[in-house]
């Protein structure tokens, strides 16, 4: 093969001087960055695989979020249909108290005019029997008994009260 120029002895030499570079090259070179581009590999795919988990569980959150937003709307409904029902309630009570205190005032102003009333009846009786006995004795001129101004003050009361 020294014919066409190719010189074994190079040839071998050239074969043990890349077999060394390549085993250095591999050993220290390649090795190291192949193993970090391995790592990058998998940190990428561990955060697409975690990505896709915050995605999920994002939307997890928003739709228990929704759910709760939606619970928190009906129970604050439920309270303000309550307070209006208890507000009502009171109203409704109050009213009747008011009612029936209003009606026992009522009650006791007619009591209380009724006794006036009777009390004026009475003394109205009294005064219209003096002044009988006072305008009979004045007529007849003659002073009446104790008797006889009873019977008078009797008779008057009757005539008054029918």
């Amino acid at each position: 093969m020294s014919a066409i120029g190719i010189q074994w002895k190079m040839v071998l030499a050239q074969t043990i001087s890349f077999s060394f570079v390549f085993f250095v090259l591999w050993r220290y070179a390649y090795k190291p960055i192949f193993a970090m581009l391995q790592l990058r590999r998998d940190k990428i795919t561990e955060s697409l695989a975690n990505a896709e988990k915050i995605k999920a569980q994002l939307t997890q959150t928003e739709t228990d979020r929704q759910k709760v937003l939606a619970e928190a709307g009906d129970k604050a409904n439920k309270m303000i249909d309550d307070a209006r029902q208890a507000a009502a309630r009171v109203r409704e009570q109050e009213t009747q108290k008011a009612i029936s205190s209003a009606e026992q005032i009522v009650i006791k102003a007619r009591e209380a005019a009724a006794q006036e009333r009777a009390q004026m009846l009475v003394q109205l009786k009294r005064e219209v029997g003096r002044l009988v006995v006072q305008t009979t004795s004045t007529v007849t001129g003659k002073i009446l008994t104790a008797d006889d101004q009873k019977r008078l003050a009797q008779e008057t009361e009757k005539q008054l009260s029918a």
